[in-house]
């Protein structure tokens, strides 16, 4: 039994490495993190069913709709492009993954986007 005390994190460190960071870099950042989380509980990669949950993907979704509704001033066409263009395919992959499909306009994240159609 070591009593060497466990390593803790550089909290200065990582607060100077944030701080580098542009405020458009962080975001989109994290929307790629929430798309890549719903993407994986949509059940759409290699493990497919294995992970897949309609309510988890339900809410990241819904994340990332209103991450992309209220940053859309804040970030440039450049970046909100792609990222409307995944969040529209999550939406519409989550349509056809429900067994039940939600009105339009009700599916996750149309509160932001309005009705989402294939």
């Amino acid at each position: 039994m070591s009593d060497t005390p466990p390593e803790t994190p550089d909290f200065d460190a990582m607060t100077r490495d944030i701080a580098e960071v542009p405020a458009v870099e962080v975001i989109v950042t994290v929307a790629v993190n929430l798309m890549s989380a719903a993407a994986v509980k949509l059940g759409l990669t290699e493990e497919g069913e294995k992970h897949k949950d309609l309510d988890e993907a339900r809410k990241l979704v819904h994340a990332l709709a209103g991450l992309l509704d209220a940053s859309a001033t804040e970030i440039s066409s450049f970046h909100a492009a792609p990222l409307r263009d995944g969040l529209k395919s999550l939406q519409l992959a989550f349509r056809e993954a429900s067994s039940v499909p939600d009105q339009p306009g009700q599916g996750p994240g149309e509160k932001y986007t309005g009705p989402v159609f294939g």
